[in-house]
């Protein structure tokens, strides 16, 4: 089972290798904007197969070319070293 993560790490990975997510409670998110609803659609299915290979899913919303992504382990109640690294693998796939 995944360790939650302390407040300094959260800090820390927001302020140096995820700086367009942001906190929110027990959660992160970043929201990213599409050239089209299609390619919101494509991103969704790319990260869709890397949480599914990870078996770590996010909380996906999609308005029209907006695309949030909500990342907590909900297991544990809080952040873990996996939403980071799904954080940082949904960064690559948005480019």
């Amino acid at each position: 089972m995944a360790e939650l993560l302390t407040q300094e790490e959260i800090d820390r990975a927001l302020a140096s290798e995820l700086p367009q997510w942001r906190q929110d409670g027990d959660t992160i998110t970043r929201s990213v904007k599409a050239a089209s609803f299609m390619d919101g659609i494509r991103l969704v299915q790319r990260v869709a197969e890397v949480a599914e290979d990870l078996d770590h899913h996010p909380d996906i919303d999609i308005r029209w070319t907006t695309v949030r992504f909500t990342l907590s382990t909900h297991s544990v109640g809080g952040l873990t070293s996996r939403d980071l690294r799904l954080a940082g693998d949904i960064d690559h796939l948005a480019g």
